[in-house]
C-alpha cells in the first residue's frame, strides 16, 4: 500500500500572487522529488486548477515532506496567493491523472484559512 495526496490549487488574481505561486511551486515539487520515502511527483494543469500528485511509502513520510523546507514555506503563504482542496488516501497504486482528478472533486476537502485553522 502506498499513500496517495492529490492537491489542486487555484490562484487568486494578480501577477504577484502568480510569481509567488510559482517561486513556491517548483522549489516544493523539487524538494517532494528528492524527498525520503517519495515514490513519485507530478504536476498538471486541468481546467485553471494547478494539481499535484504524489505517492509516498506511508503517510509519515509525506508528512514529513509537508512540514519541513519550502513547501512548509509555501503552506505559509498559501492563504495569500490561492484557495484549493486537498486528498490523501492509502491505495495499491497511484490513480491516473483522470481518477485523480475525478476523487478530488467528489472528495476533495477545502483548504481551512488561517482563521478556521486556530
Amino acid at each position: 500500500m502506498f499513500y496517495v495526496s492529490i492537491t489542486g490549487l487555484r490562484l487568486k488574481g494578480g501577477v504577484q500572487n502568480a510569481i509567488r505561486f510559482w517561486w513556491h511551486a517548483i522549489r516544493s515539487m523539487r524538494q517532494a522529488r528528492a524527498a525520503e520515502g517519495n515514490i513519485s511527483a507530478d504536476v498538471r494543469t486541468i481546467n485553471g486548477v494547478r494539481h499535484t500528485v504524489s505517492v509516498w511509502q506511508d503517510k509519515k513520510a509525506m508528512h514529513a515532506y509537508i512540514m519541513n523546507g519550502p513547501h512548509l514555506k509555501a503552506m505559509q503563504s498559501f492563504h495569500n496567493i490561492a484557495t484549493g482542496k486537498v486528498l490523501g488516501f492509502y491505495a495499491e497504486k497511484a490513480p491516473n491523472w483522470h481518477d485523480a482528478h475525478d476523487l478530488w472533486v467528489a472528495q476533495g476537502k477545502n483548504i481551512l484559512s488561517k482563521k478556521k485553522c486556530k
